[in-house]
């Protein structure tokens, strides 16, 4: 546990530190764009109404996650911007891991009419994954991002003689 939760804090200090911030964003609005393109499709006419609850809601859980990332950049101290790197990894991975799902899930409410039964089964269970996935782990990031925008510096405040 110890060694993921290291791994954890490495790769948050990466995507905080250095591929948010690569190439003056490029890396960050091309993943956004992609994101508004399946927003998109799932808040059309053709999407399941489900599916078009659940691209507003990554919308907004996606616009507070450009919110907050400006926010901790606008510090003016990189100690206090990559302070909480791991939970905004997290956070940002659930977002990630949301639209993933709302894009299976786009393609499995399109295929389920004319699919067999076998097939229809595993799309009703794409279609499950999402849904779950968009009730009981997608709400977890909203907290998380209310931290990160507080620019919280309890873990950074730690001194080594209080241990």
């Amino acid at each position: 546990n110890s060694i993921h939760e290291g791994t954890h804090g490495i790769h948050g200090l990466d995507l905080l530190g250095r591929k948010v911030t690569m190439q003056d964003g490029a890396l960050f609005r091309a993943i956004s764009g992609e994101i508004a393109n399946t927003i998109s499709k799932a808040k059309s006419q053709e999407a399941p109404r489900e599916l078009h609850a659940n691209a507003t809601v990554l919308e907004h859980t996606w616009h507070r996650i450009g919110s907050v990332t400006r926010a901790l950049y606008t510090t003016g101290d990189l100690n206090k911007t990559l302070a909480n790197a791991s939970l905004y990894l997290e956070a940002v991975g659930h977002a990630v891991v949301a639209w993933m799902w709302l894009e299976q899930a786009l393609v499995a409410a399109q295929r389920v009419p004319q699919a067999g039964d076998d097939d229809k089964d595993f799309y009703h269970g794409k279609l499950q994954a999402c849904r779950y996935f968009f009730n009981w782990e997608l709400p977890k990031v909203g907290p998380q991002l209310d931290l990160l925008a507080s620019i919280d510096t309890t873990a950074l405040d730690m001194q080594d003689a209080w241990f």
